[in-house]
């Protein structure tokens, strides 16, 4: 059976839990909240548990603001006697209490970032004060139910080298790092472009997004924004008249602006990060920051560029260092392959059934 923290919004760790579904077509999903209106494919048909948290009103709405009753509605869940859980969790779902003799396969997308990264997090993307000051009221708490959860996990494996790291600082263990799918196969290799920039991130303020459109402010190139989130409205206000918002797109759109796209821009930290590969998939480069997962997925000099400084000027150097490169579309395409779904569930199921002695 599998475990994740909500279905409400779909992202990088939803994309995880559906290769599952796949590849475990069966396998219950428990979780504390669904919002059924806007899932992917693979969920639409699979058999959904919700906390008793899904039935309060607001819930899907304004489910990051009821962060103190999640520990409480995962411990509530009530799970059937399998030989193992996998458990995706990326706030609280880890606090859901397995019954005796089953093992536990937590996968780690961050340890809850919002406990552990509270100032990046919270100042840039809680807007409401009383919520900011309820969150840091409580953090002591929440950071020990979140630590005490991490522990009783039976195998905890992180989805890059960068959160093992942060596993090991804050829960103190060790992790075995399995990069996250993707689904490479979907993408082919484009040599055309038409000179613009693509972005595909949520609109949400520790993205750094705001570096990108501040940075093509005055340059004579176009960038283009894929996604949704709360800071767009502050984001457009930054915006020149060559920077275009498209909103949250279908995959077909996506495909087609990677295609035309001559690099991807990702600007922020992240824990790992799926449109870096699916743009290399692509065979397009990526201009990262240079810190956080895209140093696990993008190779300086041959699938992408870095740059050190989170500022202007760094990214512009890092941009046009891109132009002067001449890229390898195939080079960067066979890169991104050993981040193929298959080779998540090869890897996967291998360390599951390794330690359970037995076929998953």
């Amino acid at each position: 059976m599998l475990v994740h923290d909500y279905l409400i919004q779909m992202g990088g760790a939803e994309r995880v839990v559906a290769t599952m579904v796949k590849a475990f077509p069966g396998a219950p999903i428990y979780t504390s909240a669904t919002d059924r209106a806007g899932l992917f494919p693979e969920f639409r048909d699979a058999e959904i548990h919700n906390t008793w948290l899904d039935r309060v009103p607001g819930a899907h709405r304004h489910f990051k603001k009821l962060f103190p009753l999640y520990p409480a509605a995962f411990a509530s869940l009530r799970l059937p006697a399998r030989r193992a859980v996998w458990i995706s969790a990326s706030t609280f779902a880890k606090c859901v209490r397995p019954p005796a003799g089953m093992t536990s396969f937590c996968y780690c997308h961050n340890p809850t970032r919002f406990l552990w990264d509270t100032d990046t997090y919270v100042n840039a993307e809680v807007r409401s004060g009383w919520v900011n000051r309820l969150l840091r009221v409580l953090l002591p708490v929440l950071r020990r139910v979140d630590r005490a959860a991490a522990l009783r996990m039976d195998h905890l494996v992180a989805n890059s080298e960068n959160v093992r790291e942060r596993i090991r600082r804050i829960y103190g263990r060790d992790a075995t790092v399995i990069h996250p799918p993707v689904n490479v196969e979907a993408f082919a290799p484009t040599a055309t472009h038409d000179g613009s920039y693509l972005i595909v991130a949520r609109l949400i303020g520790y993205k750094n997004l705001d570096l990108a459109i501040r940075a093509f402010d005055g340059l004579d190139r176009n960038l283009r924004i894929i996604g949704e989130g709360t800071d767009r409205v502050r984001l457009e206000s930054l915006a020149g008249r060559n920077v275009q918002f498209l909103g949250r797109v279908d995959e077909p759109t996506l495909r087609a602006e990677l295609s035309r796209c001559r690099a991807l821009i990702f600007p922020g930290e992240e824990d790992f990060g799926i449109s870096p590969v699916e743009a290399q998939a692509n065979g397009k480069p990526v201009i990262a920051f240079g810190r956080g997962g895209a140093l696990e997925t993008v190779i300086d000099g041959e699938t992408g560029v870095f740059f050190g400084e989170p500022d202007l000027e760094a990214l512009r150097a890092a941009i046009r260092r891109c132009e002067s490169i001449p890229w390898d579309v195939h080079r960067i395409r066979d890169h991104a392959g050993q981040f193929s779904e298959a080779a998540f569930l090869a890897k996967m199921v291998s360390f599951m059934e390794a330690r359970l002695g037995a076929p998953v």
